[in-house]
């Protein structure tokens, strides 16, 4: 069985980010957290992926794009 995996677009002080974070396990395996502020491919991503603005929380979870999920929402995709 495949497993599902997550990776989530963030940056420090972004207060939805926080609130998605406040609600994930850290040592989910299963998800992968990448700072704009410090990973210019990750902001280059995002920027891709929401037509050239850095709007995070941007999660991807295979080809789907979540932007702004809460954590219940980011769970029910992952299974």
């Amino acid at each position: 069985m495949e497993t599902t995996t997550a990776t989530v677009y963030w940056r420090p002080g972004c207060p939805y980010c926080e609130d998605l974070m406040a609600g994930l396990d850290p040592a989910d395996e299963r998800i992968t957290y990448r700072n704009i502020w410090e990973d210019p491919e990750a902001a280059a991503t995002v920027r891709d992926l929401q037509d050239g603005n850095e709007l995070v929380p941007t999660v991807t979870v295979g080809d789907q794009v979540l932007t702004a999920p809460s954590s219940a929402e980011l769970l029910a995709v992952l299974g």
